[in-house]
């Protein structure tokens, strides 16, 4: 039966817009309102002290330090130490951050993570404060809390034992964003103390919202390089834990850690003598210590790699970031833990026509509902709250269903015990098919289900009520879209629609702030943070303002300098395109593209060029060593592309003799491509005119052909893949770090 107290939403996502708790209406930590509370202080010319997070003893915990260390606590705001403090200086970066006294590894090592991806960073870091305008004191960062997104809203007083940070440190002097979020999530979980030792997985959840999964690395599931390559592709956070005792961090001889969290920052597969080598690159939350074996910044496996792939990838420098062997990874760490807003990655990057739903249910399982002593029996099913879901007909030997069944600690009470929780999968014969049970605040577990009707029985082991957050994850399959259509790339929504189909209008709005176009600075505040969100991709540079007016320009048929929502849909369909074929092209995964790649990217997106005009190219858009990085690939290409769209209309079918006169639009020109007895002239980016050869030939006609996304080694990988989760249960060792 479905209880009836359970709060239902079926969502494309993780929240309904608009809903309370949503991040368009968030819950307020404390009933605290951060716009309230600064005004307030402005007016009265006061700086703001937290009463319900106080510069004492309390917001550290009892028992973190000594007591008479305790009372050498001092709290000290930045701008009485610096005397130009700043929230964030030249962007955010795992490498601002510097673990300090306190053994929060865990969380630091989520937000390490967090920081690879801006869709998610920017939903817990408002860009409304700062310490330059209407600087008050108070600052406010956003968690997600079973179900819901909370604001949470501090002082600025930082905690310094005998003049050093007893919290994270910043790696530069006057950048406090990674100071103050901590003190954020130390009130979000009660204290400084509660930051002390705690599990990664955990982290991860309550920066994103997301549904996190994880892997014994004991026991790796057999697909792992799989794994962790396609989670890296759908841009999921993850992080890795190694073994050891509690609250003692022992490094070894090798470098790595015990009873440490690190974050996995890549994953790639390069080439290495005469074959392959599948690479995994992490950051120790330290900001120094690194591994010191095969792979590591100074070992002699680089030697056998091509310059430009150790170019693109190697950062021999002590930050805390390394890279070593897959087979090393499963040696030295014994957790992976993926993040994501939805369960994306286990499609194996094989995203077409498919989306992710789910429902999600709050309810209180009580034990007298139960029957029998044994109030986790299959036999106490029948009279526990069910919910039932529907497993649509689906390819096979894909995953398509994940579960994860969340304990509600009370108010105030975030480092209360687990108890050990789980779930029953049943069938509509009510037969028991799957159950899963840890001692962990979530129990996540993935499945192949057949299609037909299901139910979800939460439970307990433990004689005692527990509040729950059960999301049903499902997979469905669009028959409506065309299976070779090319899909969006995922987007930084804010969460209501993270999915494989999200819509470049709702980017368009979100960045048109409101209005009913975008210019060349939103464009390029738009390109850079959805578009070069991926690591490898944005190792070719970032848009520049130029080239974002040139594009504009390229787009605008207005002409005023602006996109419209038509002409913005004509844009996200081109850089869809050179997306795939970017990333289809650049094989070594450098960010950049060679003479023989472009030249090869030309033809896949069904355009020619000579060896003279690649040269050229190479020469006006490349760096030293001429190779393309994407944003210049993607301006290359639209502005070669409108110049052979342009000589076709104007009848010129071999470049004949003709011109195109310059066309102007807002605040750069179309394209100025004067074509004179088969030679283009001019290769005009509004920035200059580059000259092109004569030899240079006509585009084909054809159409850039259907791309599909590359399926991989899934086949062979599925098949083997049966009924049983390759997930491994958690216990009490999981992987609890500090």
């Amino acid at each position: 039966m479905l209880a009836p107290s359970s709060a239902l939403m079926l969502e494309q996502g993780w929240q309904t817009r608009g809903a309370r708790g949503s991040l368009q209406n968030l819950k307020k930590f404390n009933n605290q309102d951060f716009n309230q509370l600064r005004a307030l202080c402005l007016s009265q010319g006061l700086l703001f002290e937290d009463a319900t997070f106080p510069a004492y003893v309390s917001s550290i915990g009892p028992n973190l330090l000594p007591a008479d260390k305790l009372w050498q606590i001092q709290w000290k705001r930045p701008t009485e130490f610096q005397r130009n403090p700043y929230l964030i200086t030249d962007g955010v970066s795992r490498f601002d951050i510097k673990q300090g006294e306190i053994g929060d590894c865990w969380m630091l090592a989520a937000l390490g993570s967090l920081t690879l991806q801006k869709q998610f960073l920017e939903n817990i870091l408002p860009k409304d404060q700062g310490f330059q305008d209407d600087y008050a004191g108070i600052f406010h960062f956003r968690f997600w809390q079973y179900g819901d997104w909370v604001d949470v809203v501090i002082d600025d007083r930082l905690p310094f034992l005998n003049g050093r940070y007893l919290s994270v440190h910043p790696r530069t002097s006057n950048e406090f964003w990674p100071s103050l979020l901590e003190k954020a999530y130390a009130k979000f979980r009660g204290s400084y103390q509660n930051l002390h030792g705690g599990y990664l997985s955990d982290a991860l959840v309550d920066l994103t919202g997301g549904i996190q999964m994880q892997f014994s690395l004991r026991d790796p599931p057999p697909d792992l390089e799989e794994i962790l390559k396609a989670a890296d592709k759908s841009q999921c956070l993850m992080g890795c834990s190694t073994s050891g005792q509690p609250r003692r961090n022992i490094e070894l001889g090798n470098g790595i850690v015990q009873g440490h969290a690190y974050t996995v920052t890549g994953a790639v597969k390069i080439r290495y003598k005469n074959g392959w080598k599948h690479i995994i690159r992490i950051w120790n939350p330290w900001g120094h210590g690194e591994w010191k074996g095969p792979w590591s910044d100074n070992s002699p496996q680089w030697d056998h790699v091509e310059p430009k792939w150790r170019e693109a990838l190697l950062r021999d420098k002590d930050d805390g970031e390394f890279w070593m062997s897959c087979e090393n990874f499963q040696e030295q760490f014994s957790w992976l833990y993926i993040c994501n807003s939805t369960p994306a990655f286990l499609d194996f990057g094989d995203q077409h026509c498919t989306t992710w739903s789910m429902e999600r249910h709050v309810s209180l399982w009580s034990p007298v509902l139960a029957t029998g002593r044994n109030n986790y029996s299959p036999g106490a099913v029948s009279t526990n709250p069910q919910y039932f879901f529907k497993v649509p007909d689906y390819a096979p030997n894909t995953y398509n269903v994940v579960i994860s069944l969340m304990q509600k600690h009370a108010k105030g009470m975030q480092d209360a015990k687990n108890l050990k929780i789980g779930f029953f999968i049943t069938m509509e014969n009510s037969e028991v098919l799957k159950q899963n049970f840890s001692v962990t605040r979530d129990v996540t577990n993935y499945f192949i289900l057949s299609p037909g009707t299901y139910g979800v029985v939460p439970a307990t082991t433990e004689d005692q009520e527990f509040e729950f957050l059960l999301r049903i994850f499902t997979k469905n399959q669009d028959h409506n879209k065309n299976p070779n259509s090319l899909p969006s790339p995922v987007l930084p929504m804010d969460g209501s629609r993270q999915n494989q189909d999200s819509s470049y209008k709702a980017v368009f709005l979100r960045y048109a702030k409101q209005g009913s176009a975008i210019d060349a600075s939103q464009l390029q505040q738009l390109l850079n943070e959805v578009i070069l969100q991926d690591e490898m991709t944005s190792l070719g540079g970032r848009f520049s303002f130029d080239s974002c007016r040139g594009i504009l320009a390229l787009m605008d048929l207005n002409s005023n300098g602006q996109l419209t929502l038509q002409e913005f849909g004509s844009l996200w369909r081109s850089l869809t395109k050179y997306m795939d074929i970017f990333s289809k092209e650049d094989r070594n995964h450098s960010g950049f593209l060679d003479v023989s790649e472009l030249k090869s990217a030309i033809e896949r997106a069904g355009l020619a060029a000579n060896e003279q005009l690649l040269r050229l190219m190479t020469l006006r858009y490349g760096d030293a060593a001429r190779r393309i990085g994407f944003s210049d690939f993607v301006y290359c290409m639209l502005r070669l592309e409108t110049v052979t769209r342009e000589s076709q209309r104007q009848g010129l079918g071999t470049w004949q003799q003709g011109s195109l006169q310059s066309q102007t639009g807002g605040s750069g020109r179309r394209c100025v491509s004067k074509l004179s007895r088969g030679r283009i002239t001019n290769f005009d980016d509004g920035n200059g005119a580059r000259p092109v050869p004569d030899s240079c030939h006509k585009a084909t006609s054809e159409q850039a052909p259907a791309l599909r996304g590359e399926r991989g080694p899934r086949g062979a990988a599925a098949s083997n893949r049966n009924e049983n989760s390759r997930c491994s249960s958690q216990n009490d060792l999981r992987g609890k770090v500090d």
